[in-house]
């Protein structure tokens, strides 16, 4: 209950409760682009001057070889699971939304355990990096698997063809996928903090401290209104895919959880880990997948990780699993 009294998450409700009640209240797109790089600049800033600090030790290698495993092995179960309800195409592509990650309910992570004096370490931003790229790239080959499987086969030179026609380059969706410019500029700030240390860190203290708990407030309220305004997409959708929306994040939390128990891992670290395998993308995913499996379809992975896994782990599941991480690790 204490965490909905926070004014971040506060600011989240009133956006979903203003976009619910058809408001024109709405966050310019370049305002909202501009907040959301500082939130990852920041946040990448904040991870380096930390890395600076301790160095890279076992942990930090434990802990991003946990993300690395997390970031194969949730997609690949999603799909197992979708592909009974969905199409090929659809699962591959709800697949690859849960098995990437959201920074902002990263971000909203962090600063919950700030609040609480949860010490994390700044490598688990590095973590967040590492989980985004390798679902998308598991969702492009499982779509094109499909597409391979349903063409006909007269002769090799005519299936080549239409697999080049109809199957986008691999290498151009790699490049998107491993080149995205937020991600980049959450690892060079990281790199900035990480070279520039204790100096830098205390330059840049207004930067990365005093704005960052409003400038995170006025993004979840453009975030609520964006909620507000895609529950609509899943209407007339099965009710498996609601069930799964709701379900599918505490099971891959439990998966971390699991993962972080058996390798040590402190709780700080734990719960981002457990927040990250339980997040599910709607920016870089989907922005990648309209291109890339152009067969899915969208009002199905983007209002599925938007409309309902968003707000539930903003407004319980982060809680929730900082909680478990406290009792178990």
């Amino acid at each position: 209950m204490h965490n909905l009294l926070d004014p971040a998450i506060l600011f989240f409700v009133f956006g979903i409760v203003a976009g619910a009640i058809r408001s024109n209240l709405e966050i310019p797109a370049p305002i909202s682009r501009f907040l959301s790089l500082y939130l990852l600049m920041a946040l990448g800033l904040k991870g380096g001057f930390a890395l600076s600090h301790s160095g890279l030790i076992a942990q930090v290698a434990t802990a991003l070889g946990c993300a690395l495993l997390l970031a194969f092995a949730v997609p690949a179960l999603g799909y197992f699971l979708l592909r009974r309800v969905l199409s090929g195409f659809d699962a591959a592509a709800v697949a690859a939304t849960y098995g990437s990650v959201s920074a902002v309910t990263f971000i909203t992570a962090t600063q919950y355990l700030g609040a609480r004096d949860i010490a994390y370490g700044g490598h688990m931003a590095a973590a967040m990096a590492l989980m985004e790229s390798p679902a998308i790239i598991l969702g492009v080959v499982l779509a094109s698997a499909l597409r391979q499987r349903a063409l006909p086969a007269p002769d090799a030179g005519g299936a080549v063809a239409v697999a080049a026609k109809g199957n986008p380059a691999l290498r151009h969706v790699l490049h998107e996928a491993l080149t995205d410019g937020a991600q980049l500029l959450l690892l060079g700030a990281m790199v900035v903090g990480i070279v520039s240390g204790a100096a830098g860190e205390a330059g840049m203290k207004p930067f990365t401290g005093d704005l960052f708990k409003g400038m995170l407030a006025f993004f979840l309220l453009d975030m609520g209104l964006l909620v507000a305004r895609n529950l609509g997409k899943l209407r007339g959708k099965p009710l498996a895919l609601l069930a799964y929306a709701m379900l599918a994040p505490p099971l891959h939390a439990a998966l971390a959880l699991g993962l972080a128990t058996l390798t040590g891992l402190p709780p700080g670290d734990g719960a981002l880990l457990m927040v990250l395998a339980a997040s599910a993308s709607y920016i870089a995913v989907p922005a990648v997948l309209r291109h890339a499996v152009p067969e899915a379809d969208p009002s199905v992975y983007f209002g599925m990780s938007l409309g309902v896994t968003f707000p539930i782990n903003i407004l319980v599941g982060i809680p929730l699993y900082v909680e478990l991480a406290r009792r178990v690790l």
